[in-house]
């Protein structure tokens, strides 16, 4: 069975986000061996100069740093990332673990997105869309998109 971390910056407030998470790990108990890794986020002040948000985005960057385990296969959300199919990026997970990789790190940034340095340790980058989504929801649909790859590579239903 694999292993599947998802490395995030900060906690969710929300219940509703809270039962969806809830429900898709709980789902994916039966695929892999699944973590979800909250680091702090930072206060961030509106219209701060780009030069704090850097600093923002290093402070949480080195903290995913951190969590990022040796040997893992990391895989950074990010908006200039290569997008998938549903069905691609069930071929994309079944690869990797074909390929040996037992144990894959998605990181998913704070409001501010990723540091340079956390981009640069990704051994590869997706993007779900061209648009921005909250980092809470961006969860949710990373989780179901995990649940329907197995789903897809085991040849089980799935809402299409």
């Amino acid at each position: 069975m694999s292993n599947i971390s998802i490395i995030c910056v900060g906690k969710i407030k929300e219940k509703y986000w809270n039962d969806a998470i809830s429900e898709y790990s709980k789902r994916l108990s039966r695929y892999c061996k699944l973590s979800i890794i909250e680091v702090a986020d930072e206060k961030t002040p509106d219209n701060a100069p780009l030069a704090i948000e850097e600093q923002i985005k290093k402070k949480e960057g080195d903290r995913i740093l951190q969590n990022i385990e040796q040997g893992a296969y990391v895989c950074a959300l990010a908006i200039d990332g290569k997008k998938y199919s549903s069905e691609k990026f069930s071929d994309y997970i079944n690869g990797l673990g074909v390929s040996g990789v037992s144990h894959i790190q998605f990181v998913i940034g704070g409001s501010l997105g990723l540091h340079s340095d956390v981009l640069k340790r990704a051994d590869s980058k997706i993007s779900f869309s061209d648009m921005t989504f909250p980092h809470q929801m961006m969860r949710v649909i990373l989780l179901e998109q995990i649940y329907r790859a197995y789903r897809i590579m085991r040849g089980e239903p799935y809402h299409k």
